[in-house]
């Protein structure tokens, strides 16, 4: 092995072939000395670096005084593979409280757009009962819908057995609660049997620098440790699996009105407009009503080209032919038009749909999909696969009981996501009775997240137009609630307003 640079700043004095070695006269205690003997050769003496509650205030102890108890001793051995029953795995040691940190990193996250994780065989040994139960939960979220996944218990050793005699997968998960001489050792027998592009993933229970590195060094693809929660493993797997040529993926933000005439396509637009002019963040507006969208006649535009032709040639769709077929609004806003016209009849596939919402997404850090009122598989996909859910409702029985069907499918195929969020539109028209806004939110389980007030001259004038709300009538009470959605859902401020120079005015034309 090549010697260390002298300079590097993560060198904690450990070297595989120096270190693994077994010196004439090594320390009584050293507990690197046995993780590169073979299997069966580790020395009894040596202590157990890992003796320690992992959990314990201090999780990054490496060592353990002599003489202290293993918190591993009762937990029985991994089983073999003809033992399945998660009942008899361990139990966590640790209470699955909730963990302020990974809640941090999460709600970060959440403000970026995530991608499925290709259609890839994802096979888990679990040790506790616990994070099978994770690891179920994790597998029915809407970025693991491609994957095959399979749950097995008895962690590491069980994976190695399982693989004498069987392919590998394209990802194998591992738990162990084992010290970290018998982990690696069992490492090393997994990594003989493992087929070529193969990655493995630990979750293990010593949060230790040296051991992880040791283990990358290995190999191994990531190394998680408990407390784990579902939201953390797909992301860590979302990871072994991103495209580096893609350096990101924009938020996906779709609109659906609970009934025709609620007013969804408007305020898509709007928040769309606001979100690039008043945020600053570059965003792409898809009308996928291709009969009857109007993203075209609310900008005032009328391109030759639209979503039309990048669903006629998903395939061919890639950024030349995106930016061409994209109008231009702004600076920061760009519009793939809906054809609105009747000479076809719109017969494309849900794979088409995914496929060109993947491409757009790399188009712009957020992109927002105005989807029709019509239900059909694919709407029912975007729904499910958007990373936020806006559901535009009026307050009346008719949207109440649609509101609540999509809320209730949603929550049910989206456990780890937060509710959509509703927005209850065209409130107090005249004349109308109408539920109290309260009663909606409390029907559906979900508070209204804008309440848009019924406003006919100033939505109208705007359409008539060509231009948003914010663009004609800046004041109105309809410009601050829409501004005030926008913040909500990019989850951005707009930029402070620049101070004018006290010298400004000197030079002022007269």
């Amino acid at each position: 092995m090549n010697a260390r640079p002298a300079d590097d700043p993560f060198d904690l004095g450990f070297e595989a072939d120096d270190d693994f070695a077994t010196p004439q006269q090594a320390p009584a205690v050293d507990p690197w000395a046995d993780l590169g003997s073979p299997v069966g050769s580790i020395a009894p003496q040596a202590a157990d670096p890992f003796a320690a509650d992992p959990f314990a205030p201090d999780p990054f102890a490496t060592t353990a005084q002599a003489g202290e108890r293993d918190p591993f001793a009762d937990f029985p051995p991994a089983r073999p593979n003809d033992e399945p029953e998660y009942p008899r795995m361990a139990s966590a040691s640790a209470p699955h409280a909730n963990n302020p940190v990974h809640d941090m990193i999460a709600g970060a996250e959440s403000a970026l757009g995530e991608a499925p994780v290709p259609r890839i065989t994802i096979n888990v040994f679990c040790a506790r009962t616990d994070t099978a139960e994770v690891v179920e939960r994790a597998s029915t979220d809407r970025r693991l819908s491609r994957a095959s996944t399979i749950v097995r218990a008895g962690g590491l050793a069980a994976a190695v057995e399982h693989y004498q005699n069987q392919p590998t997968p394209s990802l194998v998960v591992v738990e162990s609660l084992d010290p970290a001489p018998q982990m690696i050792a069992l490492l090393d027998r997994l990594a003989e049997v493992c087929d070529p592009g193969t990655k493995v993933m630990v979750i293990g229970s010593a949060n230790d620098i040296a051991l992880y590195r040791e283990l990358m060094r290995r190999g191994v693809s990531e190394y998680l440790v408990p407390p784990l929660q579902p939201l953390q493993i797909i992301r860590a797997i979302g990871g072994l699996y991103a495209d580096p040529s893609q350096p990101f993926l924009g938020r996906q933000i779709a609109f659906v009105g609970a009934r025709g005439g609620s007013g969804a396509s408007t305020l898509a637009h709007n928040i769309a407009w606001t979100i690039s002019e008043r945020m600053l963040a570059g965003t792409v507006l898809v009308d996928y009503d291709l009969a009857f969208g109007t993203a075209g006649l609310n900008f005032n535009h009328d391109p030759l080209q639209g979503v039309m032709d990048a669903l006629g040639q998903p395939d061919r769709l890639d950024p030349v032919l995106m930016d061409r077929m994209m109008a231009r609004c702004t600076d920061r806003l760009s519009l793939f038009a809906a054809p609105a016209t009747l000479d076809n009849d719109y017969d494309i596939s849900g794979d088409a749909y995914e496929e060109v919402t993947q491409k757009i997404r790399g188009a712009a850090p957020f992109v927002v999909l105005d989807l029709p009122h019509g239900w059909n598989a694919w709407t029912r996909k975007m729904l499910i696969a958007s990373d936020d859910l806006i559901i535009v409702a009026t307050p009346d029985l008719a949207s109440l009981r649609n509101a609540k069907n999509m809320v209730d499918l949603v929550r049910q195929a989206r456990p780890n996501d937060n509710p959509p969020r509703l927005v209850l539109n065209q409130v107090g028209l005249p004349g109308r009775p109408e539920i109290p806004a309260k009663d909606f939110g409390d029907a559906l389980g979900v508070a209204p997240s804008m309440i848009i007030g019924f406003d006919a001259k100033t939505f109208g004038q705007a359409a008539n137009n060509g231009q948003m709300i914010i663009e004609s009538a800046p004041k109105s009470k309809a410009a601050a609630d829409i501004e005030a959605l926008a913040q909500l859902i990019s989850r951005r401020e707009p930029p402070a307003p620049k101070k004018a120079s006290s010298l400004s005015g000197l030079f002022r034309k007269k």
